[in-house]
């Protein structure tokens, strides 16, 4: 800990940094509060998301033995994604992105010269696709609020155990030094009037002895 003035200027300046840190403080614990729910909840999706992306997966596997088998077209080319798109929110001041859409390249065949299980394949896949994605943007959610609320839990920790506890510490320091100081002053001062006083009686005492030398 640096040292410190034991001045009443330096007492004043423990004060108001005092004031200012608990002031901030309960700021601080909400901010950590909110990032702690959020990702809680972005967890709790991510856990959804995977579940619904295993499902799909299983359905899939159905396709397997289709999907290997020669037709006019390929489906997983139905597959190919274009673009993903997402959208950013400020959530406890930090840019967390969400999922928005996705668009697939364009892809055509005829219904006429493709067998029915076709179309099903092409939509599972494309849905498996789209729910992978948005696991993906699941894990950036959580990755930058995380990433937030250990920044914020460092600065919690820092005011809630160091700069609180050593501004208090600080300003019983002084206070103590300014009240000790106070005390020998006010002990010399007693000392110096108690040496006035005797003085004065020895001059009171001199003044007699010489009057009453001067009378006899």
């Amino acid at each position: 800990m640096a040292e410190i003035k034991l001045t009443k200027n330096e007492l004043r300046n423990q004060q108001t940094r005092l004031a200012q840190l608990e002031k901030y403080l309960p700021t601080l614990q909400l901010k950590k509060a909110m990032l702690q729910a959020e990702v809680h909840e972005v967890r709790q999706e991510i856990s959804r998301l995977e579940q619904i992306t295993k499902a799909l997966r299983e359905k899939i596997d159905l396709f397997s033995g289709l999907l290997a088998t020669k037709t006019t077209i390929d489906p997983l080319q139905a597959v190919q994604i274009k673009e993903v798109s997402k959208r950013y929110e400020n959530i406890a001041g930090v840019e967390v992105p969400y999922y928005e859409g996705i668009a697939f390249d364009d892809f055509e065949y005829n219904l006429f010269e493709t067998a029915p299980w076709v179309d099903v394949a092409i939509a599972e896949l494309r849905n498996l696709a789209e729910m992978r994605e948005r696991v993906v943007i699941a894990y950036e959610q959580r990755a930058a609020l995380d990433k937030e609320l250990r920044e914020v839990s460092i600065r919690v920790n820092l005011f809630e155990k160091i700069l609180i506890p050593g501004a208090v510490e600080n300003i019983r320091t002084i206070k103590v030094f300014l009240g000790d100081q106070q005390l020998a002053a006010v002990s010399r001062a007693k000392v110096a009037k108690t040496k006035i006083e005797a003085g004065k009686e020895a001059a009171r005492r001199s003044r007699q002895s010489s009057t009453e030398a001067v009378n006899a």
